[in-house]
Formats: C-alpha cells, structure tokens, sequence
C-alpha cells in the first residue's frame, strides 16, 4: 500500500512539473542546492558495491545520495511528453595504457515505474565541447534490464537501467555517454506525463574507477529543450557546481 501510494504522488508532482500552464517541463529536478556544502568524496575501507549489473565494472561514477542538498536529476528520457528525446551525457578519461573493451553501459534514474518498452538509445562520443556534439563512436539501440535501487529523492523511485550491445574497443582518451530509455506506450496515456531524470551522485560512494570522471563535464542534447550539447554547469541552468559535478553512471567491460 505505502508503494501504491508513493507512486500515486509521484505520478500527480510529475503531472504537475509537466502541465503546469503555459510552461515547459523543467529538464532539471531542482535547483535550489546548497553551493556551500561541497562534497567529500566518501572513503570506505570495504570493497565498493556498484549495482549488480555493472559486471565486469570498468568504471562507476558512485550513488545518488538523496539527503544531500545537492542531489539533483537530469533530464534524460525520449517519452510522449518530452518529444524528440533529451539525452544526459556523462564522461570518463580511460588513461594511458588502459585500452577498454566496452559491452554496455548503465544510468541510475529517477522515474516513476514506467519504461515503456524496455528499450534505450545509447551513444558514445569523443571531442564533446558546449555546442558540439563531437565525434560519434558508436550509437543505436538495445533493450534494456531495470532494477529498482531501494533509492527514493523528490518522490520518485530510482531504478539502474542498463543496456548491453556488440564490444567496443575505446582507447585512452575522454569519451562521454549517454543512455536514453522510452516511454512511448500510446495506450494508457502514462507516458504523456512520465519523466525520466538521470541521477547524480555528490559522495562517489562505491565507485570504481571513480576518479576516471572528470569534474563538471556532464551535457544535454535536446531540441525539446533547446539545448544543443549545453554543458549542465552552464549558468543557463541555475545548478551550482555541487549539482553539476558528477553523474551516476557506469560503463560495463574490462582494460
């Protein structure tokens, strides 16, 4: 029953953050964080616990903590509401003489229970820079596995969506990523209101290879939203640099 009820006030806040009147839904859960609590890196003397489907872990950005101020959501989705898609990039430096072989890549995202169908659009670019999409390295589209986090932030649960696909070998260099799930389901009319917002992580807790992300180089790409490869610490976007840092993602494979 708490679940059902959770889920109905999820559906009426993501209603409301998309029909108010006049107004576009917001591409960001919240800009109101606290830009003077700046994040510590959370150190730990256990082995890091990535979601279960980032095996074999190449890198992991870490977990939303949702009682920080500076937690946040970043638009990342291609439903009926948001037309045309919004893509969340996140980016890794693989370092010198560690070449990878890639076969998946996971997001960590806020939504309400509804991916609809289980499929994603993933890309991998190099070269990314505000207003420049860079160079395309590999992209299309795969099915998807969601598997509940036990996160909850702004009355949303958390899901890990991953998306695996034919092994890309990436050599040492920054390379950004991005996964995009669907709720394109015509029948019931839930993706007309439906978000999806990839989470953001402000401790690393349980990262690995976590300092593999460089600072503030997360983007959005979406022509809903006007946004062409706009850098998320744009000031455009009223988040602090706390809000912007790092994103919670991964990147399935080995070096």
């Amino acid at each position: 029953m708490k679940r059902l009820l959770l889920v109905a006030a999820s559906v009426m806040m993501l209603i409301a953050l998309s029909a108010a009147a006049d107004t576009k839904p917001s591409p960001v859960l919240s800009r109101v964080g606290d830009p003077s609590k700046k994040a510590q890196v959370h150190k730990s003397t256990r082995a890091p616990q990535a979601p279960p489907s980032c095996d074999p872990c190449l890198f992991y950005g870490g977990d939303l903590n949702p009682s920080d101020a500076n937690a946040d959501g970043f638009s990342d989705e291609n439903t009926l509401l948001i037309s045309g898609g919004s893509q969340t990039y996140g980016a890794i430096t693989i370092p010198a003489g560690a070449n990878a072989t890639v076969t998946g890549i996971l997001f960590n995202v806020l939504a309400t229970a509804a991916f609809d169908p289980f499929t994603a659009t993933y890309d991998i670019r190099q070269g990314i820079s505000e207003g420049n999409g860079g160079t395309d390295v590999s992209t299309g589209s795969a099915s998807v596995t969601v598997a509940a986090t036990g996160r909850t932030a702004f009355g949303l649960y958390e899901y890990t969506v991953t998306s695996t696909f034919p092994t890309v070998t990436l050599m040492p260099g920054e390379y950004w990523f991005s996964l995009e799930p669907q709720c394109l389901n015509t029948l019931d009319g839930s993706c007309s209101v439906f978000r999806q917002f990839a989470s953001n992580t402000t401790q690393e807790t349980n990262a690995v290879n976590g300092s593999w992300q460089p600072d503030g180089q997360m983007y959005l790409n979406s022509s809903y939203f006007g946004a062409t490869y706009a850098n998320w610490c744009d000031s455009t976007f009223g988040l602090n640099s706390e809000q912007c840092d790092w994103l919670s993602f991964g990147v399935i494979g080995a070096n």
